[in-house]
């Protein structure tokens, strides 16, 4: 047995009925996101090439490595994976009608660990802030559109779906935290010259 099912090809069968690897965002902004994470990525790996203060290093890194992912997640729609395979689970162990004790634990440690993570960086930054306070400032805006996606309450939902000079508001709020994180490494490299 493997996780409630016979084998592993029929979880798999299971979550292909929900989702497919396909690119998840074909609009032009999907990709514009993305080429944003990639180029926050480069800044950060540019940043980390600079070896910064051991305090700022891990932030640093951590931003490389988030942006990898979240890079990777635009556009394959993973978190739509994640789903699917807990709800393959949930029918296949029986447990489908109260799979919303499994959601607010998942989305609740979700919130710890991010809130966790922001605050030992920002105990880590301690007399480093001043010059990596707006790159952490970013990374908490990009947690929260994350950990909004995440809950995916449908009024939150709906507000994200407006938007503001053509453009969805879910761009703006994702895009904004990227901005933040992309000036600081300019900054941090501009300085360093």
């Amino acid at each position: 047995m493997f996780f409630g099912f016979s084998s592993l090809s029929a979880l798999r069968a299971c979550i292909a009925r929900d989702w497919t690897p396909q690119i998840g965002d074909p609009e032009i902004t999907g990709w514009l996101t993305v080429l944003s994470y990639l180029a926050c990525l480069a800044l950060a790996i540019a940043v980390l090439r600079r070896r910064p203060a051991r305090a700022a290093r891990g932030l640093w890194l951590a931003i490389a490595v988030l942006m990898a992912a979240l890079a990777l997640n635009k556009q394959l729609d993973l978190q739509t994976a994640l789903t699917a395979t807990g709800r393959c689970m949930a029918h296949a162990q029986g447990w489908y009608d109260n799979r919303w004790l499994v959601q607010l634990a998942f989305i609740a440690g979700l919130v710890l660990g991010v809130a966790g993570a922001l605050l030992w960086a920002t105990k880590s930054l301690r007399g480093h802030m001043r010059g990596n306070g707006l790159a952490l400032v970013g990374l908490a805006v990009l947690c929260g559109f994350v950990l909004v996606r995440a809950v995916g309450f449908h009024h939150v939902d709906r507000l994200l779906s407006l938007d503001f000079a053509n453009l969805k508001f879910n761009f703006w709020f994702e895009n904004a935290g990227l901005v933040l994180i992309a000036i600081n490494a300019l900054m941090l490299l501009r300085r360093g010259r």
